[in-house]
């Protein structure tokens, strides 16, 4: 089983900056992609932003230019950080992943999340 633990969220005010983990935990063969996503009351929940395992980085274009996503392989971990927000950036963020775990029958993909944590930014 992996766990995703999010952590870094807050209350901000428009303009400031934040910046969150996700630490991935348990019996793990490789992780593939891991992104953030949010969601808002009445929205369904939307990628921000994912990173592969190659490094590659995709983001929503809301955030382009304001928020970088990045990860520390060695640790297992996906960092967002994020500038110059917006109250619209408001709402729960999640961590994502998808990886390969190794049973007594092979290989066997998964997807993991988080349990979110929630980022207010004030007008």
């Amino acid at each position: 089983q992996v766990q995703l633990v999010e952590s870094g969220g807050g209350l901000v005010q428009a303009g400031g900056s934040l910046r969150l983990s996700c630490a991935a935990s348990g019996s793990f063969f490789s992780l593939n992609d891991m992104g953030w996503y949010r969601q808002t009351p009445g929205k369904q929940r939307e990628l921000v932003a994912v990173t592969t395992s190659g490094g590659s980085t995709s983001y929503t274009d809301s955030v382009k230019g304001r928020f970088t996503i990045s990860r520390d392989s060695a640790k297992n971990t996906a960092y967002l950080q994020m500038y110059s927000l917006k109250p619209e950036d408001t709402g729960v963020y999640y961590c994502n992943t998808h990886g390969l775990m190794l049973t007594s029958g092979g290989y066997r993909a998964f997807e993991s999340w988080g349990q979110g944590t929630q980022v207010t930014v004030s007008s």
